[in-house]
């Protein structure tokens, strides 16, 4: 058996065997922008009726972890109750321009930065307290991003479970293909947390992986 089939295995038995606990609590990661809180939303509004915050396209608009606790999800006769983790956009670096260049006066551009920073070190923090992630990637965007091999690095070290979302699928230049071959040993749905196509199909995997 080639080394990554033996590590898609070995992650897959962590998922069915460590998901088994009443309630697992899980966290939404991934770059900013690339719909982390859209698919929170989604989550907690298709199984709840409620909603986890605001969305913008302003970089680093979540800035501080968000948790929503008692979510269940039922998929195929399989149910799992999630405590969800919504957490800050993962970057390498933040410069307060990013801000300015959305209409921001640097003074308050400045002050974003500043806590997104804050959030980014609270967001990594939260891997200690996790059963799994998932983590939320722009399939329209290439995937061997720092951010993205960082993060999924630090996953594997941690031992983490991971299941990945390949967001914007709705958008006609998204490949999904692309990260499944960047990053082959970890589960994947494609999905676009803005219109729900495949939705369906991430709760299936979620169920079956976490439950």
């Amino acid at each position: 058996m080639g080394l990554i089939k033996r590590v898609k295995k070995n992650f897959s038995s962590i998922f069915k065997n460590l998901f088994k606990k009443k309630t697992a609590k899980i966290g939404i990661y991934g770059p900013p922008n690339a719909g982390k809180t859209t698919l929170a939303n989604r989550i907690i509004r298709d199984w709840t009726g409620d909603a986890m915050g605001a969305v913008s396209n302003v970089p680093h608009e979540t800035r501080r972890a968000r948790r929503r606790e008692g979510v269940t999800i039922e998929s195929n006769g399989s149910k799992v109750t999630l405590d969800i983790v919504d957490t800050p956009g993962l970057a390498t670096k933040i410069d307060f321009h990013e801000f300015m260049a959305h209409g921001l006066e640097e003074e308050e551009a400045k002050r974003r930065a500043k806590e997104a920073t804050e959030g980014i070190i609270e967001a990594v923090k939260w891997l200690d307290d996790l059963d799994g992630v998932i983590l939320v990637m722009d399939a329209t965007e290439d995937p061997f991003t720092q951010v993205n091999v960082t993060v999924i690095g630090n996953m594997e070290a941690r031992k983490l479970p991971l299941l990945i979302a390949a967001n914007k699928i709705d958008l006609p230049e998204s490949s999904p293909a692309r990260i499944r071959s960047a990053f082959p040993q970890h589960p994947l749905v494609p999905i676009s947390a803005l219109e729900g196509q495949n939705i369906d199909a991430l709760y299936e995997e979620i169920a079956d992986h976490f439950g």
